[in-house]
């Protein structure tokens, strides 16, 4: 993670502190790095609640209660399941926001429909409406886009501070 970054992360994770509220992740293509990121900077305990790495459409279901047909409809990557990630993570941790992460980092597993570099987001807040981001980096290189993924999770985490 580079400076900036860390350096975003940990004003992020003050402010939430200030505010009292916790964070859960939910992540896809991106297997943890939020969470890994924001768990790097000291006293992040006081504000990271949980992750749920969901790689797979069976996690994704089982841990955070994604309905298996809303998958099925959609697709793992998709507005609908981004929302039903985040919505789930809230639901089934004690934070106060959550964000989720589902998209196709590359090399391969696109198509014309959903090519590489497709990521969508969503954020929740209790008492919130979620909203909903979809993102088109192209083929960039699976570090790349999963780096754009980090970066652009971070900035729903300081939108949904209000």
């Amino acid at each position: 993670m580079t400076p900036d970054l860390k350096t975003r992360a940990a004003a992020l994770l003050k402010s939430y502190q200030a505010q009292g509220l916790k964070i859960a992740t939910a992540e896809s293509c991106t297997g943890g790095l939020v969470a890994a990121l924001l768990t790097e900077i000291a006293g992040s305990s006081a504000v990271v609640e949980r992750g749920f790495v969901t790689y797979s459409n069976e996690a994704k279901t089982e841990l955070i209660g994604v309905p298996a047909d809303l998958i099925a409809a959609n697709g793992a990557v998709s507005g609908p399941v981004a929302r039903a990630m985040a919505e789930g993570a809230l639901a089934h941790s004690r934070a106060d926001v959550a964000v989720a992460i589902t998209g196709i980092a590359g090399p391969g597993g696109g198509s014309a429909a959903k090519p590489v570099g497709l990521v969508h987001f969503a954020v929740t807040r209790k008492g919130a409406a979620t909203i909903h981001l979809e993102r088109h980096y192209g083929d960039l290189g699976r570090e790349k886009v999963r780096a754009r993924a980090v970066e652009e999770a971070l900035g729903l985490l300081e939108q949904a501070l209000g």
